[in-house]
């Protein structure tokens, strides 16, 4: 079992930044791939970026790239996202999640533990 925790997210101005942090608990944290989803109210929980085991692989959504940053820690068993530049449509509620493979997926259905999920509201 992986236990998940998100934390970091809250109210941000249209322009700004906020970190997410994800700590893992569990199984051995660098031994598998990491991602964050987010989900819109009324909206499919759609993959943000993901990372492989090493942190040597990355994957961004379009609507993300050149502004958000996905990184691990595995001595900190905690991954990131760093979100600059944000956007009033980037509001969601953002998930971490993890597969027991270590390459990462793009769908959320490949993906076996989630965290509860923090909420990011960028306002206009």
């Amino acid at each position: 079992q992986v236990q998940l925790v998100e934390s970091g997210g809250g109210l941000a101005q249209a322009g700004g930044s906020l970190r997410l942090s994800c700590a893992a608990s569990g199984r051995t944290f660098g031994s598998y791939a990491m991602a964050w989803f987010r989900q819109a109210p009324g909206k499919e929980r759609d993959i943000v970026a993901a990372i492989d085991w090493r942190g040597a692989n990355t994957y961004y959504a379009d609507s993300v790239k050149g502004r958000f940053t996905i990184s691990r820690d595995n001595a900190k068993n905690t991954v990131y996202l760093q979100m600059n530049s944000l956007k009033p449509e980037d509001t969601a509620v953002y998930y971490c999640a993890a597969t027991l493979d270590s390459y990462y997926y793009t769908k959320a259905a490949n993906y076996d533990f989630w965290g509860q999920g923090t909420q990011v509201t960028v306002s206009s």
